[in-house]
């Protein structure tokens, strides 16, 4: 079970303080998003460093946005020195999303080329320059992806090339669909993906009938059925019933060979993700 938090807007630890100690007796580690929404909040490196000291395990995002090859290294450098180990390599929401429109892209890498980054400095004790390191970290790099329900002649080659750049595990948008997780997972197991890589399937308790559509509307990836929609729409308690459902989806998830573990993204909702892996019975 892992969990993500956004690092806070300001220059205190207070809220990221709070929310991990909520979360930490129900995961297994926390992800610290870098730069979600193209907005700009605490950097994950720091809020990462800050729950290591906290005894939490922190899976440190980094994306390819913003910074170049340099600074990347550098700031894996310094994660490494504070033991943090997992890193999440996400390719990074667009600018045009976030509230700085003025703001330069960077790109110097693309996700996979940031995976085998991580893999080089790692395994080689090197980074990508050739400069040798006096100490080589101990990254345990992880991608993302999103599932699908795949057509007849669908193979998962995106995915192997995120192993063979060096990914170990791969974190899943949101998926609602245990059918479709189902189907997709057999057909990764069938090409032996499941043997390379750790799969943890995006969820997470919904605040309402009306998050859930715009998440399936909005968020590139959501697989939302409307059963659900629906469900939320009926419920008496959204809250409680958000939670129910989250909790479901977790126990069908961890029946399915080849799925590793649930990663829960809800945003404020940290509570809520505490009760919904409490009453899924799956710590």
């Amino acid at each position: 079970m892992t969990a993500e938090l956004t690092p806070p807007r300001g220059a205190d630890f207070h809220s990221l303080e709070a929310a991990a100690n909520i979360l930490k007796p129900a995961v297994t580690a926390i992800n610290l998003t870098d730069g979600a929404g193209a907005r700009v909040r605490m950097s994950s490196l720091a809020a990462s460093i800050k729950l290591k000291q906290m005894g939490v395990e922190p899976v440190m995002q980094i994306t390819c946005r913003d910074r170049n090859r340099i600074a990347i290294q550098s700031d894996l450098l310094g994660a490494a020195a504070f033991g943090i180990s997992n890193v999440l390599v996400l390719t990074g929401d667009s600018v045009d999303a976030g509230d700085n429109a003025d703001a330069k892209a960077v790109f110097d890498f693309s996700s996979k080329e940031l995976v085998s980054a991580l893999h080089t400095m790692t395994d080689s004790g090197t980074t990508l320059s050739g400069a040798t390191l006096s100490t080589a970290p101990s990254f345990f790099p992880g991608a993302a992806d999103a599932p699908r329900d795949p057509d007849d002649d669908w193979k998962p080659d995106g995915l192997l090339e995120k192993h063979t750049a060096g990914a170990r595990f791969i974190q899943t948008q949101y998926c609602y669909d245990m059918d479709v997780l189902s189907r997709y997972i057999q057909r990764l197991t069938d090409h032996g993906v499941t043997e390379k890589l750790h799969f943890i399937v995006g969820l997470g308790p919904l605040r309402s009938a009306k998050a859930a559509t715009w998440m399936r509307d909005n968020l590139f990836g959501t697989i939302m059925p409307t059963v659900v929609i629906k469900r939320m729409e009926a419920a008496h308690d959204p809250r409680q019933k958000g939670i129910e459902i989250c909790a479901e989806l977790m126990q069908q998830a961890s029946g399915i060979n080849g799925v590793s573990g649930a990663h829960l993204m809800a945003p404020g909702l940290h509570q809520e993700m505490v009760e919904a892996i409490g009453l899924a019975g799956v710590t």
